[in-house]
């Protein structure tokens, strides 16, 4: 550690730790006069969101001994299954507001740590380990408010220096907000230009249709364009079936096994992280089911409907009976085609018909088979989905941005916050130009 750092228990630059109240018998989002924050309110990123949340009356909170919110409050859940999250709250337009009984507010001493570093410090991951350690309790984890005697942190003695140590990464906060907001923006468009493209599609003359000016006709799922015909997606593909029954044994070097989390965690299938089989049960498992190039996979249980399309370069794989695999005709069906089925969400208002009565936890097979999908000809499928995929290149990059601000954010907390890397220079710099 740098001479002038030193390590210190929590407890030890801690002025205030408190948690809060809230009325019996509950608060709700429409009733009541002041914001009452929760675990709910903290996301993981550390921001704190003050949509929907819970209200108390004014004379509750005037009632309340402590749990009183200041701007600059550093939050922490302290029970539940998030034990441990760390949040920042900034006041925004609110002159009150307080938390209830499940988030301690930490408040340190002036003399010795910034807010800011404070919050920065929690959320490192070398911090988090330290406060993972303190939490009990299985069934109803939870930290004690003694947890601040074994958490340590290393803090330069200069509150400057923790000052800009907290600038540089807040700024970068700022640019991870700012690309989220973009991917949100790019979303809605897709979102909504997808509908108009599935729904009423793209005439020759590259404008979107509409019943005024172009001739629709009747079918199952509404006015669709003459062009058009609404099939059974048993009509569309070639093969429909799901994986492997029963869970395999898993090999340290082999074939990847994909389950639902490998469709779930990436935009595409994640094969980073995914389990191994041998290559004899490869070769079992895929007499009923061998994932190709431009197979549409899609997920079944649990978390339905995540579609995802096998891409050219995917290696050999076998799939899991939560997942299922739908191989179109590529005369009439383009893979995109069955992707927009899902990701628009359009199956699940014909799975809440084909499924009444029996819960929502499960596609079965016979579902896929007999939804219906509006289907142009593969002429202006092409062109619907070249649009589409430009849309979806401008989401892949702003991802990509976004993965690299926080792949940034995270290596400068871990040497920021050591002294690894100092800040020293850029206090340096801003002295001697000040001085000039």
């Amino acid at each position: 550690m740098n001479a002038d750092w030193q390590r210190e228990s929590l407890f030890s630059v801690l002025e205030t730790i408190e948690s809060g109240s809230r009325p019996k018998g509950g608060v709700n989002s429409e009733y009541g006069d002041v914001p009452s924050l929760g675990g709910e309110n903290i996301l993981p990123s550390g921001k704190v969101v003050l949509e929907n949340v819970k209200l108390v009356s004014w004379d509750f909170y005037k009632g309340m001994s402590k749990g009183h919110l200041l701007p600059g409050d550093v939050l922490i859940n302290k029970d539940g299954a998030q034990t441990g999250k760390v949040g920042f709250y900034f006041s925004g337009d609110q002159d009150y507001a307080c938390i209830n009984e499940h988030l301690f507010l930490l408040r340190g001493k002036c003399k010795k740590i910034t807010q800011e570093y404070l919050y920065y410090s929690l959320l490192s991951e070398s911090i988090q380990r330290q406060i993972s350690l303190q939490i009990s309790g299985s069934a109803q984890p939870g930290l004690k408010t003694s947890f601040i005697n074994w958490v340590f942190l290393d803090l330069p003695g200069s509150i400057t220096e923790q000052a800009k140590i907290a600038e540089v990464l807040s700024a970068v906060d700022r640019a991870i907000e700012h690309t989220e907001a973009l991917i949100a923006k790019q979303q809605r468009i897709k979102t909504g230009l997808m509908q108009d493209l599935l729904i009423r599609g793209i005439d020759e003359h590259g404008n979107l249709r509409s019943e005024e000016t172009h001739k629709f006709k009747d079918s199952p799922l509404g006015p669709i364009p003459v062009e058009w015909n609404v099939l059974r997606m048993e009509h569309l593909t070639t093969q429909i079936v799901d994986g492997v029954h029963h869970t395999p044994n898993y090999v340290e070097s082999g074939v990847p096994f994909i389950v639902v989390t490998d469709l779930t965690s990436t935009p595409g299938i994640d094969f980073s992280n995914t389990r191994l089989i041998s290559e004899d049960a490869h070769k079992l498992y895929k007499k009923r089911a061998n994932p190709t190039a431009g197979d549409v996979l899609v997920t079944k249980d649990g978390t339905l409907g995540v579609a995802r399309i096998v891409p050219e370069d995917a290696p050999e794989f076998s799939i899991f009976v939560s997942v299922a695999l739908l191989r179109p005709k590529y005369e009439i069906c383009m893979p995109q085609l069955i992707w927009a089925f899902f990701d628009s969400g359009e199956f699940m208002m014909q799975l809440g018909s084909l499924s009444a009565g029996t819960g929502l936890a499960h596609i079965h097979l016979e579902h896929f088979r007999k939804f219906l999908v509006r289907t142009p000809p593969i002429s202006e499928q092409i062109t619907i989905f070249q649009i589409i995929g430009s849309h979806n290149e401008t989401l892949k990059h702003l991802n990509k941005d976004l993965f690299k601000l926080q792949s940034l954010k995270n290596a400068l907390m871990q040497d920021l916050l050591t002294g690894k890397v100092r800040v020293t220079p850029l206090l340096e710099k801003e002295q001697q130009e000040a001085c000039a």
